[in-house]
Order: structure tokens, then sequence, then C-alpha cells
């Protein structure tokens, strides 16, 4: 090759290269975050028009007025979560992001200098501080502003955004000292400082990616982006594309449960619509079947009247109204224009300021919302969906319900050890329970606004849940790694005008010990009513104590057998594993038949389990609270089904609710159960119970074979024909 030819191929390849920057600096006219210059003049021209975005304009400018009317205070770090140092920095970022989107539609200077002014205080106290004086978990990483750095990452997705609207007020000199003293620094602490973190596939790498890959952008670091978003030495092990990939199933269910799954759900709706933004090329939005869009239906899905399901570390006020999928709702009706988000967004009740919360307001302005549809669905756990399932049951005969089977995976760190519990909601409450997370959120007073130690000692704990407890030990002897590392399988699941039902089995929550449940939630329309029908194998190589708790919502009304009450004075149920905070508050041994006990729900209504028992179960009534001397655990009741020295075992039952109690008018309807008769029985791969009740015969017949093709079978002398896995027929002597 000439020399010429040589000089000629090296000045294009620097040309190439000095483009390539050249096109990535031209992206980096601002703002070009998740709100674009063009959106801004959209929004703009919005303004002069009365409808929803309007009004959120002026209500949100109202409330930064009467903020930014007091001087900014940036204190020096001292408290923990919910603290007031900890909530006066949460608020300070937020308060930045408004007053910078305010900027942008207003135009009005003062809201640019109060975000620089704030900026600039950030920038001359960051460099003074160590980490946080307040972190105690040794297992996560410290802040400097924060006692975590999760929420150092959240202070910076929000902060970064609140820069770039107000960049171009800046001063050259501004710029350099916000960025060099306070971003750079910060983006840093949060990458190369904690590299375990960053390349974590986890939540808190998900936040620590977004506020650094969106940094990039806005400062012109291409480096950053790349490493944000295939790990910090690029290799793809980790980073936000790898999360999207191992985080979600390919249905959009998060690992950690629908909780956190809305928690993580901004950043990862917040840097899509950047990498889309600034590199339309990547395609963001299509990555893995467009799993992001999947997401944030998903997360929709997993709630019921406005709450999430609260599974695993779940405090459950939560809802669709949490800010995150306020987000994620605008974003899956601006990439789908799918009326449905709109009724979602309807009952937020919040407009974001944005290209695409304009598109919403004006699509509400139109009256173009159509009821959101939630459906009955089995969401595949798992990056490959074949981790188990959470399954979602759901039908509207007597009243919205549903029901939460809990075939999933362990959910890393945040995960409880209740394999194969169950929920169930009517009339928009909740009525056979789960407890949750035990945490008061940002109350400092209790535990610093972190988990309890009860989170551990009761909350995990099998016991806590509706689901089989084998020798008062929980699943996995709760051992996270060994969770993590083995799910339930998901037989089953089948939804079809009778019903919906699903089975899900695990062998190695326990050693030698397998669990296996079905359950169905059984449409009965000539009573207006369903039943939710339960059966649980227990089947062990040696002898056990199988316990079944039942945690319940309301006021004990009545049992069918005598019960022994502990009046006067009450001892634990058990001394580790989660029994340590049961009381025993009575017990009972009935006799073969029906076991039944009946509940009041706040709702008005109440319910029955009926049990079908051999005179071998022990009925333990417990209250949640013992060994808890500062009362950090709520006082819900239940109640577990016992057997002892058994090596198998089916608890079999029935959930049905039933009546009115109405205190304001006066009167009570059908307080007493209406089921006369429960009787199990097996042929082959069928499961079939006959259930009698209100008068009314009724055969229930579930399949339970590997394929379920077309089955006849005979019951009592009559034949009948099952397609499917659920069937359900009206019996009247013994026809069908």
């Amino acid at each position: 090759m000439s020399l010429l030819s040589l000089q000629t191929k090296l000045t294009a390849g620097v040309m190439s290269v000095v483009l390539a920057i050249a096109s990535f600096s031209s992206l980096a006219a601002h703002p070009n975050l998740v709100i674009t210059q063009n959106d801004v003049i959209k929004m703009r021209s919005a303004l002069d028009s009365k409808g929803h975005f309007s009004e959120r304009y002026y209500s949100l400018k109202s409330q930064v007025d009467q903020e930014i009317a007091f001087p900014s205070v940036v204190p020096v770090p001292k408290d923990g979560g919910g603290g007031y140092t900890h909530e006066r920095h949460k608020k300070n970022y937020q308060l930045m992001y408004r007053a910078g989107i305010i900027y942008q539609l207003s135009q009005e200077q003062k809201y640019a200098d109060y975000v620089r002014d704030m900026l600039l205080q950030y920038a001359t106290l960051y460099p003074s501080l160590d980490v946080h004086p307040k972190r105690k978990v040794k297992s996560q990483n410290p802040g400097k502003l924060f006692w975590q750095s999760l929420n150092e990452a959240m202070w910076l997705v929000y902060t970064i955004q609140a820069y770039d609207l107000v960049h171009n007020a800046l001063t050259d000199q501004q710029i350099n000292t916000i960025e060099q003293q306070l971003l750079r620094p910060v983006a840093l602490f949060l990458s190369e400082g904690q590299p375990t973190t960053f390349n974590k596939v986890h939540n808190h790498g998900t936040w620590a990616t977004a506020g650094v890959g969106m940094a990039g952008y806005v400062m012109n670091e291409p480096e950053w982006v790349e490493k944000a978003l295939y790990d910090l030495d690029k290799s793809g092990k980790g980073g936000f594309l790898k999360q999207l990939d191992l985080l979600f199933s390919p249905q959009g269910y998060y690992n950690e449960g629908p909780y956190y799954q809305r928690f993580a759900l901004l950043p990862f709706v917040t840097f899509a619509q950047a990498i889309a933004h600034n590199e339309p090329e990547r395609k963001i939005a299509e990555h893995r079947d467009g799993i992001l869009l999947k997401a944030i239906d998903t997360t929709i899905q997993l709630s019921y009247n406005g709450l999430f399901f609260p599974i695993n570390d779940a405090i459950k006020s939560k809802g669709i109204d949490t800010i995150e999928l306020v987000h994620g709702v605008t974003v899956a009706y601006s990439l789908t224009n799918d009326t449905g988000y709109l009724d979602i967004a309807k009952q937020q009740g919040q407009i974001i300021l944005s290209g695409d919360g304009l598109k919403v307001a004006q699509a509400l302005d139109k009256g173009l919302a159509t009821p959101y549809e939630f459906k009955s669905a089995a969401f595949g756990d798992g990056n490959d969906g074949k981790q188990g399932a959470l399954v979602v049951m759901r039908t509207q005969v007597g009243g919205n319900q549903a029901l939460l089977f809990k075939p999933a995976a362990q959910g890393l760190g945040h995960g409880h050890f209740d394999k194969l519990t169950w929920q169930f909601y009517d009339h928009g409450n909740e009525i056979v329970s789960d407890y949750g997370a035990a945490r008061f959120l940002n109350v400092e007073a209790k535990y610093g606004g972190r988990y309890l130690p009860e989170n551990n000692s009761y909350a995990k704990q099998t016991v806590a849940h509706n689901t089989v407890v084998v020798d008062e030990t929980s699943h996995f002897n709760a051992s996270v790694s060994v969770g993590n590392r083995n799910a339930p399988t998901l037989n089953f699941f089948e939804t079809s005008n009778v019903g919906t039902v699903s089975s899900g089995e695990i062998s190695t929550a326990y050693n030698g010990v397998e669990l296996a449940r079905t359950l169905a939630l059984i449409n009965v329309p000539e009573l207006d009513s369903t039943i939710a029908l339960d059966v649980f194998d227990v089947t062990a190589q040696a002898e056990h104590q199988f316990d079944l708790p039942l945690h319940y919502k309301g006021q004990l009304i009545d049992t069918s057998f005598a019960l022994r009450a502990n009046t006067t004075q009450l001892a634990a149920l058990g001394s580790k594993n989660g029994y340590q905070h049961l009381w025993l508050k009575g017990q009972a041994k009935p006799k073969n038949g029906l076991a039944k006990v009946t509940w009041l729900n706040d709702n008005g209504r109440f319910y029955t389990q009926t049990s079908l028992v051999k005179g071998d179960e022990s009925f333990l009534f417990t209250q949640i609270g013992a060994n808890d001397p500062n009362f950090n655990l709520r006082n819900e009741n239940g109640f577990i089904r016992r057997v002892n020295g058994q090596k198998k075992h089916t608890f079999v039952s029935v959930l049905e609710p039933h009546g009115e109690y109405n205190p304001s008018k006066e009167y009570t309807l059908e307080a007493v159960s209406r089921v006369t008769k429960l009787e199990y029985s097996q042929q082959g791969d069928l499961t079939l119970v006959e259930l009698d009740i209100k008068g009314k015969s009724y055969l229930v017949a579930i399949n339970k074979a590997q394929n379920a093709t077309k089955n006849t079978f005979t019951f009592k002398n009559k034949e009948f024909t099952l397609n499917g896995r659920l069937g359900v027929y009206a019996m009247k002597n013994n026809q069908e």
C-alpha cells in the first residue's frame, strides 16, 4: 500500500470517529432525555387551551411557586430513611425536576435560577462528604447523600433531568462547576466506585445504570452510556440491557414481584426514553420483543382495586397511582394508542408534563378512554418464563373477585419462603391475606424506616403465608440462595366460562417432601356467586407434622365445631421460624366430616372455609403479636390445620362468599354457610369434588393429566365428558 493510500485511509478513519463523536454531541442539545426540544414546543402551545394538560401545568406551577418562595436547603446528610435530611434531599431532587419542567414551559428565568442555585449548593457540599453516617446494613453499599446508594442513584436519575432542563440557562463556568464537582463525582461514585452494585442484575443496578447512562447523554460522555448498557467492562454480562434480559420473564413479569416491579419500572422507562431520543437506531422499544411494554402492562395486571398484589417484601398500600406506573402508562399509550391505558390514566388522576403526557392528556380531553381489561393469566417467572409462574384468576360473577396463586420463583433477596401460597379478594377487599413486608417505610422512628427485624423472623417465614409448613420449618430452611436455585413447576393453567384452574408443585422446598396444590375459582351463576376450591397434596418419605395456615381479614363469626379458647393466658405457638410470633388463642379437633370457619370482612360479606376432615386434623387459631416487644407487627388473625405423624395428607377445602351485613340499615342476610356437602375422590388423573350448596348439587372435575385431552368418565353410574382441565356439572338425583 502506498504512503498516500495509507494516509488517505487513516484520515478517513479519523474522520469517521470525529463524525461519530460529532453525531453524539449534536444529540446533546438540551433538553434531550425524556423531554425533547420538540416536546417543549408542542407543550407550550397546549398551555393556552383548557384541558388536562394545562390544568396539570398550572397546578404544578402553583406548587412549585410556593416551594421556591423559601430559600433552598441542602443539609449535611445525617438521618436514615424517613429522617429530616433524607427527606430533604429527596424533596430537593423532586423539586429541581419539577422546577426544570416549569422553566421549559414558562420560560421564566426564576425557575432555572432556583435549580442552578441548588445544584451549586450541592456542588459545594458533595466533595466534602464521606459515606453516609447512618450506613448500617453491611450487604448494601452506602451513599453519601443517603444511607444507601440506591437513593443516591434515584437522586441522580431526577437531578440529571433537572440539569438537562436548565442547562441552556447556565454559564460555562456554572456548567463546569456543577459537572466537575457534582454530577461527574456522583456518576463515578455510582459506577466505578461501586462496581458490584452497578453491574448487578437487580433493581439497585437498574437505578444506577439509568442515572449514569442518562448523565452520559447530557454530559456528552458516550463511554458512560456504553458502560451503563453493557457493564463497566462492556462485556454485556451486566448493565441495563442484561437487566432487561434477566429480570423480566417473556411476559413481562419482574422476578421480585409487583411491588418491586413498579419501583424498578421508572428507571427502565426513563432510561429507555432517553435512549430512544438520543440513539433511536438502538430500537430500545423493540428490545426482546417489546419487553418494556409488556412489563408496563403486566404491572397493571398485577393489581386489584387499585392496589398491587402484596407478595414478597411489599408495602400493601402501593397501587397503580404510584408515580412510576404513571410514567409507565404514559409511555404505553404513546407507543400503542391503546385506549384501555387511558382508563388507567384516568384512575391515576395524574398527567406527566412531557411529550407523551401531552398525548395522554389530549386523548382524555377527547373522551377516548375505554375500560382496561383485567384478565385471568399465568405470568411465567424467570427470564425464560419457565421458573414457575404467578397466577391471577379473575371473575365478575357475584362481584369483582381475584384469586392469586403463587407457584413462582423465590424473587431474590426480597422473596418470601411461600411456595404455592394463595390470596383471595372480593368486593374490593382482601379476604385471604398475605402479610407483605414488616416495615414502616420512611418512618424513621421505626427502625430508621428500614425493614424491621420481624421481616426476617416473621413476614418472610412460611407460616406467615397460606401454604404448607413441614415440621415448623420454613421452605428451603429460609435460605435465599437455595430458594433462588429451586422454583416450583406450573403444571397447568386454564380459564373458561366455568372458571379458572391452575396447579403447581415443588419437591425441593423440603428434603423428601413433595408439595402439590390445585386451586380453582369456579363460577356458579345459578347462585350469582363463586367458590374457591383448594386441594393441597403432601407426600413425604418419612412421617412429619404438616401445618396449613390460612390468614384472613375480618372478625371470626362462627365455627361448626367446639373451640377451646385460651381466655386468661396466652403462649406463643412455637419458638422459631415465625411460630414464636403467633399467639395460640384457641384450638379444636373437629370430628370426621365438614369443619367450617366463618368470618365477616369489612366489605360487609361473610366468608366460610369449609374443610373436609377425617378426625385427624387439629385447628389452631392464632393472632400475630407474640415476642414482639416493640409492637412492630400487625395483630392479624388466622388458623392452622395441623396433622401429626403423617407421610401423606390431602387438605381439601372450599372458600365460599355469602350473605351481607349492613349495620347502617340494621339487616343481615345469609350469615350461615350454604355448603352442606363436600366429598373428594380421585379417578386416575381426575380430581372429583362433589358439592352441595344452597340446595343445589355440583360435580367439579379437574384433569391433572400431562396433556388434558377429551376425557369421558363415570361418576355414580353416570357418564360425563370433560374437555380441557376444568368441568362443572349441575347434579340432580344423580342426573347430569
